[in-house]
């Protein structure tokens, strides 16, 4: 599943084709994907100017003056910036048409989303998806003190508590095995058991790996590409995730897997204590 930066690069590859310019149609070409597309969306949105794009944990965000189309990618979306008269193929299912160009969505299993939350309707913070959400990794407000006082009752393993969104969000499995690897921290640790001074080191870790990832392009994740039809590469770089029994490239043990919740953890036992 595409994740945080995946979901960050797509956002910038799209960003100056469509930055303050005109929605001139909008083509559906099925009723919805995870849940239905707004029905009146065409009418919503031609003839109106995308202010700018933004994202919000894992949702592309198209700001307009009267509201805000979230785009979620799924498990296999991707979204591209095609001229508007190519043929679609059988899996795209949407294009948000902008003069000779269109943002057309692709998505084969169809897990994706296109959901509309109206000005009207108060503060995109307040919409259903995104209230539950935790702070951006990547913004100021996330801190080791916040890490350290949000999981003082926390039991769970803090790769879990990562993985739950609703202290930080984006975290996804890849980028929270190679961040607890970075800051030296086991998966399986309680969360309400790491001191600050080791938040200190998973808050730098975090940060670390989601911009390295950004700059990657994002991983080769199944379909995901960016805007350029093209893949990311950080999987090259991994330091543990997807590398059961290879060499740790710091120590040389062999990096171990766990299940966590249905999820695969990767992790060296030597060097994650």
């Amino acid at each position: 599943m595409p994740e945080l930066p995946e979901v960050e690069v797509t956002r910038r590859g799209v960003e100056p084709h469509l930055s303050g310019k005109l929605v001139t149609d909008v083509i559906m070409r099925r009723a919805g994907l995870r849940w239905p597309f707004p029905t009146n969306l065409p009418a919503l949105l031609a003839g109106r100017r995308i202010l700018t794009t933004g994202r919000r944990g894992k949702y592309l965000l198209l700001q307009f003056e009267h509201g805000t189309l979230l785009i979620h990618l799924g498990m296999s979306g991707h979204l591209r910036v095609l001229d508007k008269n190519l043929p679609p193929a059988k899996h795209d299912h949407i294009d948000i048409v902008v003069g000779e160009f269109a943002l057309r969505m692709t998505d084969p299993r169809r897990f994706g989303a296109v959901l509309w939350h109206d000005a009207a309707d108060g503060d995109l913070e307040e919409h259903l998806l995104i209230r539950q959400l935790g702070v951006e990794p990547l913004e100021a407000g996330f801190n080791p003190e916040l890490l350290y006082k949000l999981t003082r009752n926390r039991s769970a393993p803090i790769k879990q508590v990562l993985l739950a969104g609703d202290i930080v969000v984006g975290v996804g499995n890849i980028y929270a095995s190679e961040s607890l690897f970075r800051a030296g921290i086991n998966p399986k640790t309680q969360a309400g058991r790491i001191s600050l001074k080791r938040y200190t080191l998973l808050e730098a870790a975090i940060r670390a790996t989601l911009a390295a990832a950004i700059e990657a392009g994002g991983s080769t994740l199944k379909d995901f590409m960016g805007v350029d039809g093209q893949s990311g590469y950080f999987q090259q770089s991994y330091f543990v995730y997807d590398r059961t029994g290879e060499p740790c490239r710091v120590c040389g043990e062999a990096v171990r897997q766990i299940k966590q919740g249905q999820r695969s953890s990767f992790y060296c036992a030597k060097c994650q204590k």
